[in-house]
């Protein structure tokens, strides 16, 4: 990976925008399946606009963001980026992987609105819109603090 030393900055800009870029989505899906989960019959119109714009949110900004989030921070782990002997390296590390889960679970309430077999509440989206909030703090304390 010498080859793309050259390049580090490039490639840290680029993680930087996609993490920003899909941060973006994390926070703004859960708060449309509030509104659709509170809102929308299943089968009416708005249902179906609901659908277009988890949809396009997902397929379109939040997992190319997620992959180039993880391609670029795997070219910045492999160039030495990450301080695999301290514990915020392995703190970020899990609470990547566990927002990578939470994406997933994102993605599969998403399939669930589709079917029109959503079964969970207003409220629980509520909540679930936490978790990307709380995961991004631990990542970003861990990456510019370093308290441990």
């Amino acid at each position: 990976m010498t080859w793309l030393v050259p390049y580090y900055d490039w490639i840290k800009a680029l993680h930087v925008i996609a993490v920003i870029s899909w941060m973006a989505g994390m926070f703004y899906l859960p708060r449309l399946f509030v509104y659709h989960a509170e809102r929308a019959a299943p089968g009416s119109e708005l249902d179906k606009t609901f659908q277009v714009m988890e949809y396009k949110l997902l397929r379109v900004i939040i997992n190319p963001a997620m992959m180039v989030a993880w391609i670029c921070g795997g070219l910045l782990i492999a160039m030495g980026g990450l301080d695999f002997g301290a514990v915020w390296g392995w703190a970020k590390l899990i609470a990547v992987i566990l927002m990578s889960a939470m994406h997933g679970w994102l993605s599969a309430r998403r399939k669930d609105f589709a079917a029109g077999k959503n079964t969970r509440s207003g409220r629980t989206y509520r909540l679930m819109n936490e978790v990307p909030t709380v995961l991004m703090l631990v990542i970003v304390v861990a990456v510019i603090v370093r308290p441990f």
